[in-house]
């Protein structure tokens, strides 16, 4: 399979597993608070479903489709926001099954061949770039859904692996927009998994490592989660360390979350 493929697969996966735990959550616990700090688990759901009908409309306008007007995105964070709760819930599972079917639905031509823009970027997307964004988002914010049922949640072990090879290629630039490196002293290469994290006057993570300071040590999806600013000290695997020149806190500082 190929990484399109592979992350395609995985985002039909993550639709399927918050799909199982929409079905019984009260109107209590969507009122009640996430794994994102400032956020309800109802707004989880509005963000997600948001999310889903602007990338959508995004794949349908490199399929041929029409543009979105350039105030698309706000008039549609509008519509959610103003919804219910349980709205935002059911919006999110309708919107995100369409999406995921639209993805689904593409041959393997498209998946090789189509370029998708995005609006805050200079430059398309391939297919598989495009569907990882999406698997970057609905990866960590099912954790802060999941996480607020079972504290000892991770992201889906399918998940983690797909988006560390995502970022060790066409979306590394992501971790240089999220990245603080002046946040660290020193630079420094972390050993993740095989997978070298750079942190210096930018950062960035390859394939494979060489000359590393520093190995971390536990979990792939913890590593994923650090990179995306969700291994805070009560939410971290006992299993999991970092030895070297930087500590697990400096890390932390470098990747704060969004």
């Amino acid at each position: 399979m190929t990484l399109a493929d592979r992350t395609i697969s995985a985002l039909a996966n993550e639709h399927a597993a918050l799909a199982a735990i929409a079905a019984s959550l009260s109107d209590n616990q969507l009122a009640g608070p996430s794994g994102a700090s400032e956020w309800a688990l109802h707004q989880v759901f509005s963000h997600l479903g948001s999310g889903a009908e602007i990338t959508l409309a995004g794949l349908q306008a490199a399929l041929g489709g029409d543009a979105p007007a350039e105030d698309f995105n706000q008039t549609v964070w509008d519509r959610w926001n103003a919804m219910p709760a349980r709205e935002q819930l059911e919006g999110f599972l309708a919107h995100d099954a369409a999406l995921v079917e639209a993805l689904e639905t593409l041959d393997a031509e498209q998946r090789e061949s189509l370029q998708v823009k995005i609006g805050f970027l200079p430059f398309p997307l391939s297919v598989a770039s495009f569907a990882g964004m999406r698997l970057g988002e609905v990866a960590l914010h099912s954790w802060d859904v999941r996480v607020a049922l079972d504290p000892d949640a991770g992201v889906a072990d399918e998940s983690a692996q797909v988006l560390i090879e995502q970022y060790s290629s066409g979306l590394g630039f992501l971790l240089g927009f999220v990245g603080k490196p002046d946040n660290l002293a020193s630079p420094s290469t972390v050993d993740i998994h095989g997978y070298g994290l750079t942190i210096a006057d930018s950062v960035s993570l390859t394939p494979a490592v060489a000359d590393a300071t520093a190995t971390f040590t536990g979990p792939l999806e913890a590593a994923v989660r650090l990179l995306g600013g969700r291994l805070a000290a009560a939410r971290t695997p006992a299993d999991v360390s970092v030895t070297g020149n930087v500590t697990l806190d400096d890390l932390r500082r470098v990747f704060p979350g969004y």
